[in-house]
């Protein structure tokens, strides 16, 4: 079964417009996302699959930081986009995301893979927006509910110490 996803243009302010509402963002806060996760990608260092990633995120408090896709000739060792932006927030002390954007060179928008839906998971409410941007400044945006159904996150796991041996 194929599920068919709502596609609009960075361009078209009313799309946005109608987009900030569903999600919770200003029309200010979409663009600066928008903006940051595509010139986040010119940072890439992907020798090996030349597959360019940015991403940007805003804490709640109001603190933007992006990242980019960062590769090692060991693939497996390789960071995602979307882990540095948000090692860059915790390592400065946010740790609650209002939005992330994603920005790739192809079309159709790429979604964060699985590894980044769970990272996220961590930081993020279900209701957050994951904006995702191709080549084109085409964008789909989801809840992060929607990209990772039936997920666990630091609540459902016992605090830290309150096991027995």
């Amino acid at each position: 079964m194929s599920l068919q996803y709502e596609k609009h243009s960075a361009n078209d302010a009313d799309a946005v417009k109608k987009t900030c509402s569903k999600y919770g963002l200003t029309t200010e806060e979409f663009s600066e996302l928008h903006q940051r996760a595509v010139a986040a990608k010119s940072t890439a260092y992907c020798p090996y699959s030349q597959f360019r990633v940015g991403s940007a995120i805003i804490s709640i408090n109001g603190v933007y930081f992006s990242g980019a896709n960062v590769e090692n000739a060991s693939y497996p060792v390789g960071t995602c986009a979307e882990r540095v932006a948000f090692g860059k927030a915790v390592t400065e002390g946010q740790r609650k995301m209002k939005a992330v954007a994603v920005s790739t060179d192809i079309t159709p928008p790429a979604s964060p893979c699985g590894m980044c839906r769970q990272f996220i998971r961590e930081f993020c409410d279900l209701s957050v927006p994951i904006i995702m941007f191709d080549k084109n400044d085409d964008y789909i945006a989801l809840h992060l509910e929607q990209l990772l159904p039936l997920s666990f996150g630091p609540e459902a796991l016992p605090p830290p110490g309150s096991r027995s041996a």
